[in-house]
């Protein structure tokens, strides 16, 4: 099985041997590590830590390993019981604490779980703190509270409803928009906490909810990663129902998907599209995606006469380019939805929002909105090299093969052709090179990969 440590918190699976997997003595390790390190960079005596935790099996266990942990390092812990992350992200500093854990494995199979790390902004922590967590975490140099000093402990129930209200308060949300649409929607959360907070949104917005998938048990009935190869289910009951679209989250609610009223995938890609042109339209401005995300979102925010920019890979590296250039949306194309007004996390209720009142004030169906936005398909593959070969001279050696092509090294290697472009990033932990590419057509994204696997081979 696997236990990854990285960054941005703890990954591993069920069971197993302690450093192998997530064990409770694991949990308890990376918990402690944590929480000492808040203690040992805040400069005050009590704590307090927001915790939630998504519908999976192991996360009621998970729970109560990680709040006895951080109880008995004298920290105070508030409890949302069942959760999805961007609401314990508003949560944290809402409920004015120094930092959050969410327990979820996001779109991993039932057997993961994971403890995600934010800080008193309900952001993820930084790469730098977190390797000062897992440099704490190898040390074991915890100091627990004494009895007098263990931390309280309580829960709130009220999060969803602070969330959805902060949702509905947002400026370019409009409800009666979307009211006045009386949309019907067939939801799949994939029996996680979307199931409870994915609803109660769209009642308030006046639409009528179709659930498949809803209960929140922690057994998924299919891969919970909203790729269209698991998704026939619901792809079936949208036109069955003759609902105006379907809406489909990962356990933990940060990652949106969108299927149309025929029945066809929106396409994850253009989730973060259709937002931005609905934002982008009513405010100049800046728009962020990572160098792995559709090409699309460009061409839509200059459109807007706005500008758009790349960040490397991954959550962080994209809130950190948003700040810098005070973006008015950003995300990835995985369906997460980062919107500055709100918070600065994929957030699905959000998107769900944004979305709705686009399509409400473009009277159109959802597949004639996505018939409007640029056709770019994707292509991923990998090429397996020896361990003795050098992968970052030979990223290199590519730069220079290309060097006429507009090229970024913000993170690999990405060439910008002028109809299509190619991203090599190598893994941190094996000799691969993953290889993404964007072009007009499927076969022309499969075989720009296969072309640069044949360039890179004979650069060997």
């Amino acid at each position: 099985m696997s236990l990854i440590k990285s960054i941005s918190g703890i990954r591993g699976t069920i069971g197993g041997k302690v450093n192998d997997n997530l064990t409770p003595l694991d949990v308890v390790k990376f918990a402690s590590a944590f929480g000492t390190w808040l203690q040992n960079n805040k400069n005050k005596k009590d704590l307090t830590l927001v915790i939630g935790r998504d519908a999976r099996i192991s996360g009621q266990m998970v729970s109560s390993l990680v709040t006895a942990t951080l109880q008995g390092l004298g920290i105070n812990v508030i409890d949302l019981g069942l959760s999805t992350t961007p609401t314990v992200e508003i949560m944290v500093p809402e409920l004015k604490a120094d930092g959050g854990i969410i327990l979820t494995a996001s779109h991993n199979p039932k057997q993961w779980n994971a403890l995600k790390l934010l800080n008193e902004n309900g952001e993820f922590i930084t790469g730098e703190n977190g390797a000062e967590v897992l440099a704490l975490a190898e040390s074991e140099d915890f100091n627990y509270a004494e009895v007098d000093d263990l931390g309280k402990y309580e829960t709130r129930d009220d999060a969803f409803d602070i969330h959805i209200q902060q949702v509905l308060n947002l400026e370019m949300v409009d409800a009666e928009a979307i009211k006045s649409k009386n949309f019907k929607v067939v939801l799949d959360a994939v029996n996680s906490t979307g199931g409870i907070a994915i609803p109660q949104l769209l009642e308030r917005l006046g639409v009528e909810v179709v659930k498949l998938y809803c209960e929140p048990t922690g057994h998924f009935p299919h891969n919970p990663e909203p790729l269209k190869e698991h998704l026939g289910d619901i792809c079936e009951l949208v036109k069955k129902e003759g609902a105006d679209l379907g809406i489909v989250v990962d356990p933990d609610v940060d990652r949106l998907a969108l299927i149309d009223e025929k029945g066809e995938m929106f396409g994850e890609e253009y989730t973060l599209v259709a937002v931005a042109d609905y934002l982008l339209k009513n405010k100049n401005g800046v728009a962020i995606s990572n160098l792995s995300s559709s090409r699309a979102l460009r061409d839509v925010a200059k459109t807007h006469n706005s500008e758009y920019f790349a960040s490397a890979v991954g959550e962080v590296n994209v809130v950190n380019l948003m700040k810098e250039k005070n973006a008015v949306i950003g995300g990835e194309g995985n369906g997460g939805i980062i919107y500055p007004d709100s918070h600065y996390g994929r957030d699905s209720l959000v998107g769900v929002a944004l979305f709705l009142t686009h399509l409400a004030k473009e009277n159109k169906t959802v597949s004639e909105l996505r018939a409007g936005y640029p056709a770019y398909f994707m292509g991923k593959k990998k090429i397996e090299l020896t361990p003795e070969i050098d992968v970052d001279a030979l990223l290199v050696k590519v730069q220079e093969e290309y060097k006429n092509e507009e090229i970024s090294t913000v993170d690999g290697v990405k060439i910008d052709f002028a109809e299509n472009w190619v991203h090599l990033r190598k893994s941190n932990t094996e000799p691969i090179i993953r290889i993404y590419t964007e072009a007009f057509s499927q076969k022309e994204a499969d075989k720009l990969g296969d072309d640069m696997i044949a360039k890179i081979r004979s650069l060997i």
